[in-house]
């Protein structure tokens, strides 16, 4: 099969396409032929070498975690026993830290994925499981949203973010945007209140306004945040680094607190985010489709941080 690969850390032109023996799945996985694949600013820091310690040094290595595809073998796996079939349209994020999405073939687990919405391009199915799960995990488990709440999310435009805009929405929540002015309609057009100018307004200037602030691209800290979280209030963050660690560590027992967001892909979140994209309360957001042949090009336009929305490869 063919499947983009890298054989050492590095920039976009690491990366090459070539052809790599098709993955045996295991006892109970699922054998995927992938038609989209999404890319996160996750694959640029494993790619660069910044998780080692969790994502290894063996080489070649693939990249991508999002996909959406067609069912090739199941074995038996699938949902309340009654198993996958050949030609089931799935999609579903490939947990850890080993990428291999951006392939012809995937073997995949049952319990990370699900069903894709009704209807629904690949493209666009590939765009949602890491971003959307990022946003159900963050503001429904972390930050318990719900009817009548003010979430603030700062970073707006980009993958987590517009997605964060829409989940925060069908939890009933007011939301309040911050992104860059070039991209003020795209977040009131996701549903915010009230969108603001990163260069231009202070989204925390108003005290105990926020029962949520979620940071989506690592900008804004816990003590910059804090004053303007209500006193049940929580900064949830989805960019790891040192600071949201500690800050999560010294606020566990307190209130407003920290927390950091570390997505997991799970069949029953992915089957809550196919039943808002059908029910029309969750669409996906997509900047750009290259070809599988492209993925330097893909990888070097999610680099820019400019993107709105999700880049995606089309695959087959």
């Amino acid at each position: 099969m063919r499947a983009a690969v890298y054989d050492r850390f590095g920039g976009p032109d690491v990366l090459a396409v070539r052809e790599v023996p098709d993955p045996v799945p295991a006892a109970g996985a699922i054998l995927v032929r992938v038609r989209a694949a999404a890319l996160n600013p996750k694959d640029v820091l494993v790619r660069k070498g910044k998780f080692r310690p969790l994502a290894g040094r063996g080489f070649p290595r693939g990249i991508g975690f999002d996909w959406a595809g067609e069912v090739v073998s199941a074995d038996g796996a699938g949902p309340g026993g009654d198993g996958y079939r050949p030609g089931d349209r799935l999609f579903g994020m490939i947990d850890g830290w080993r990428g291999r999405s951006c392939a012809e073939l995937v073997a995949v687990s049952p319990g990370q994925c699900a069903r894709m919405p009704a209807a629904l391009p690949f493209e666009e199915a590939a765009a949602l499981p890491l971003v959307a799960q990022t946003a159900l995990q963050a503001l429904r488990d972390l930050g318990g949203v719900g009817p009548g709440d003010t979430v603030c999310v700062n970073g707006g435009s980009g993958g987590v973010g517009t997605h964060a805009i829409q989940v925060a929405r069908a939890l009933g929540a007011q939301v309040v945007s911050v992104s860059s002015a070039r991209n003020l309609a795209l977040c009131r057009e996701l549903g915010a209140a009230e969108a603001l100018d990163y260069a231009r307004d202070d989204p925390f200037a108003v005290p105990a306004r926020y029962r949520v602030v979620f940071d989506t691209v690592g900008s804004v800290t816990y003590a910059r945040a804090r004053r303007a979280l209500d006193r049940r209030g929580t900064f949830v963050a989805a960019v790891p680094s040192l600071r949201i660690l500690l800050d999560a560590l010294r606020t566990a027992l307190g209130r407003p607190r920290a927390r950091l967001v570390v997505v997991r892909s799970r069949a029953v979140d992915l089957v809550a985010i196919a039943q808002l994209v059908e029910t029309g309360r969750l669409r996906a957001v997509v900047d750009r489709v290259f070809a599988l042949e492209e993925i330097g090009a893909a990888c070097a336009h999610v680099e820019t941080r400019r993107a709105r929305g999700k880049v995606v490869l089309r695959i087959a």
